[in-house]
């Protein structure tokens, strides 16, 4: 990875001033470059224009000049450019910092059916209703919610499992409902759950309000179930069931899942994909394992490295092609959310890869006992036992929230673009900082980014993308496009975990 920044006031004696790009070699082909712009525009270039570029020897009158102009990589003069351009891209692409956090998600109950060796929360048993949120908590988390700018609000009920207290997933939700009477907000809600032993009297309720539904389907039956035991040894079961009753109640868009990659998963990306096919889905989120929770305390036996969940979603990438090509469209969700990254200049909801952090500025969650954390990852972090990222609990005001010492540490280290190997980076412009599994991962909220386990799964994903997409036909580059702008509600498809 390379950068170059000129000086405002740098005159070229060719008649043309460079501005401020970065370069990475491409791993398939190191005599060629993906060369970015500040605003995350990019092109494919040979290693020599990209030396001619920076030593001011491209001639002005030739096409690929033309082509820098068009994306804000070099301009000919004033008298014939602007940076009005490049400067609505960035503010079209960093637009989720206006209004603040738009997801908020309330964790109602931390009780469970479930033993996931690789759940990231602490679970309870299913009789421990200690752990369940208390009304005085949720009144005031609901008068928290209020207090954020944001006109539009997700709002996501998580646990544990949210139906153990579905009572309390009730009274929140008619409780915003009403305060919004006056508030005038445009309001989402998501239950990330189970969907076992769903009711109809709860499937009313949800459609009353609209709910979407987002669940954990590993995959086929004998992998699910390895994955996500429960007494019974059902749990495939009692999830296809609910995914229908939500269905019937919801329509077909009204319920997501994603899947948590094990070892075991690694080995049957096909099977994985042909079970959502099979089960209807139009979608798929291949999420690896996190560093927190039971899944730290059992990764010698369920983890992974990079390097094998790279070799794995390449394959599970080519099937998935194979199927679009087959007339059933099918896209994985993560994918989507970096190929809009590439080819628009939108913005996009997803928290981990903002920058600034997403943390804080883009999510909170209340939890069961009133404590308030950035993000979910941060609630797990603190039930390990490090309070690193609380901001604070229910009783305070967001203000109070915002002058945090976790605040400042997310600050300080929530800027992609300034923090140490990033800020040279070539994909910067569409990637994120997530200081918080950085922590958990390196104990340093800025970490060593050439070890990070964040970058090297980004890059790597990234380099992926770009060299399938500019060494296939058009009918896959088609496909590809297609998945480019990112669905309503993908962030929370991707980062809900039930």
């Amino acid at each position: 990875m390379s950068t170059f920044r000129p000086a405002a006031s740098f005159a070229a004696p060719s008649g043309y001033q460079l501005l401020p790009f970065r370069f990475r070699r491409l791993p398939w082909d190191e005599s060629r470059a993906f060369v970015s712009s500040v605003a995350g525009d990019w092109l494919l270039m040979p290693m020599e224009d990209v030396q001619r570029l920076a030593t001011h020897q491209l001639p002005t009158d030739t096409p690929l000049f033309s082509d820098l102009e068009a994306r804000h990589l070099a301009v000919a003069g004033a008298d014939r450019s602007s940076l009005a351009p490049l400067l609505s891209q960035i503010r079209s692409r960093k637009s989720y910092l206006v209004g603040g956090p738009a997801l908020h998600i309330f964790v109602v109950s931390l009780r469970c059916h479930h033993t996931c060796n690789y759940c990231q929360v602490s679970r309870q048993d299913t009789s421990a209703t200690a752990f369940d949120m208390e009304r005085m908590h949720a009144e005031q988390a609901v008068e928290r919610l209020f207090e954020w700018p944001s006109q539009e609000l997700t709002i996501e009920f998580q646990g544990g499992e949210p139906l153990l207290n579905f009572d309390q997933v009730k009274a929140i939700t008619r409780r915003i409902v009403e305060r919004n009477r006056t508030a005038g907000r445009s309001l989402r809600f998501v239950l990330a759950s189970t969907l076992h032993d769903l009711t109809d009297a709860q499937l009313a309720f949800l459609a009353e309000h609209r709910f979407k539904l987002s669940t954990s389907l590993d995959g086929p039956e004998w992998l699910h179930n390895a994955n996500r035991p429960r007494p019974g040894r059902d749990s495939y079961r009692r999830t296809v069931e609910g995914i229908e009753r939500g269905r019937k109640w919801l329509g077909d868009d009204g319920v997501s899942a994603l899947t948590t990659l094990t070892r075991q998963s690694l080995e049957v990306p096909e099977a994985i994909i042909d079970e959502y096919r099979t089960l209807g889905f139009h979608s798929i989120s291949l999420r690896p394992l996190s560093p927190y929770g039971f899944a730290q305390k059992t990764a010698r036996r369920t983890g992974y490295t990079t390097e094998d969940f790279l070799t794995f979603y390449r394959r599970a990438f080519s099937h998935l092609l194979g199927i679009n090509r087959a007339g059933y469209a099918m896209e994985e969700s993560y994918a989507s959310l970096l190929i809009s990254q590439l080819f628009t200049s939108f913005g996009h909801g997803y928290v981990d890869l903002r920058s600034p952090s997403g943390a804080g500025l883009g999510a909170v969650i209340y939890d069961y006992d009133g404590r308030v954390y950035p993000s979910d990852e941060a609630r797990m972090l603190a039930a390990m036992g490090d309070d690193a990222f609380a901001l604070g609990d229910v009783s305070q005001p967001v203000i109070q929230w915002l002058s945090s010492p976790a605040m400042g540490r997310l600050l300080d280290a929530g800027v992609a673009e300034a923090l140490p190997t990033c800020a040279d980076c070539a994909f910067v412009p569409m990637c994120g900082a997530d200081p918080i599994e950085h922590y958990a991962r390196q104990g340093d909220p800025i970490g060593h980014r050439p070890t990070s386990d964040f970058c090297r799964r980004n890059m790597g994903l990234f380099d992926f993308l770009l060299e399938r997409y500019e060494t296939s036909d058009p009918e896959v580059q088609a496909v590809m496009r297609s998945w480019a702008v990112p669905k309503s509600g993908q962030e929370e498809v991707i980062h809900a975990a039930a």
